[in-house]
């Protein structure tokens, strides 16, 4: 979402301000049984509730949190069995949860604070201000404005109406032009960014599409606002695109890049394949779930540093039971 010129403190500010709703700044101040007129400061940007705190308001608000997290997450975290993230501890495994293992300092560089205060957080000696919390989520998930549609209607926030539309516009063309991701892709190599401006075809023949694709695919992108035409196509930011927003969306994305992993796999094209047969006992099984997440964790972790961008490539990852076991 947003960029290095974001303002953290004005969407949070926004953020309290759809929160509210209706009701008056006094009374949501009574309703949260403070003596003071305190959610007129925190929208008025003179100081902020804590991250925990912010929780404890959404769910006087009429906001299940357990249920936020759920959408977030698409399913429950499992920290969530031992932590409310309503308090400090709770918060503290959240962004631990979403740190994964990246390093203290890594996390500093992508979210700008020190290494100092970032170990406070995660220890749960310190906690972030609403708006340090809403950097960090961006920082780790490159889904903040997902994280805020678990609370409020995004297009109520000035700063993020933008944004979530071209979001949502990014998402349909993934799910609707499967390819334009990969065209995406293709823009950032150093082959395409060295012409002198764009040629039609080009990245048709890279790809193996047709030009009609080629082009539904652009114009696509270029609608969601993910690219401009400057001699040639340059891309203007790289959108997080969550498909378990959309589950049966994501699950056809899934099956069709599979489909096009088969068919280079049929062919006999570039690429590694192989498969694995096993026995193995349950709690090994679920040993191996792990390790196939960590991966593509790590995966993910080098395609983030990688430069130059030199090839766009495919992963497809499977590790599935071949028997229905009996569960309890």
């Amino acid at each position: 979402m947003p960029s290095s010129t974001t303002d953290y403190e004005i969407l949070a500010a926004e953020l309290i301000r759809a929160l509210r709703g209706k009701r008056t700044q006094l009374g949501l101040s009574r309703r949260l049984r403070s003596k003071s007129n305190v959610v007129y400061t925190w929208e008025s940007g003179r100081r902020f509730p804590t991250a925990a705190k912010f929780h404890w308001v959404a769910s006087r608000c009429g906001v299940d949190i357990q249920a936020a997290m759920t959408q977030f997450y698409r399913s429950e975290p499992a920290w969530m069995k031992d932590w409310d993230p309503k308090t400090a501890e709770g918060i503290a495994q959240l962004l631990n949860d979403l740190k994964g293992n990246s390093s203290v300092t890594e996390l500093a560089k992508r979210t700008g604070f020190t290494r100092f205060s970032l170990a406070r957080w995660l220890k749960a000696q310190a906690e972030p201000k609403l708006p340090e919390y809403l950097r960090l989520i961006e920082g780790l998930s490159l889904r903040l404005a997902d994280w805020i549609s678990a609370f409020v209607d995004p297009s109520l926030l000035p700063s993020l109406q933008q944004h979530w539309s071209e979001l949502q516009a990014a998402r349909k063309a993934a799910y609707e032009l499967p390819w334009s991701h990969a065209v995406l892709r293709l823009l950032e190599t150093e082959q395409y960014r060295q012409l002198r401006k764009h040629e039609r075809g080009f990245i048709a023949s890279r790809l193996g599409l047709s030009i009609t694709e080629e082009e539904q695919c652009l114009a696509a992108l270029a609608g969601a606002g993910q690219i401009e035409l400057s001699g040639i196509y340059q891309v203007r930011q790289v959108q997080a695109i969550d498909t378990r927003q959309d589950p049966e969306a994501g699950q056809r994305l899934k099956v069709w890049w599979s489909q096009v992993a088969l068919k280079q796999l049929e062919a006999g094209g570039a690429g590694r394949f192989s498969y694995n047969l096993f026995t193995v006992s349950e709690r090994d099984y679920q040993r191996l779930e792990e390790l196939h997440l960590a991966y593509f964790r790590e995966l993910r972790a080098i395609v983030a540093q990688s430069e130059p961008a030199e090839r766009v490539a495919l992963v497809n990852m499977q590790l599935l039971p071949l028997e229905n076991l009996a569960r309890n």
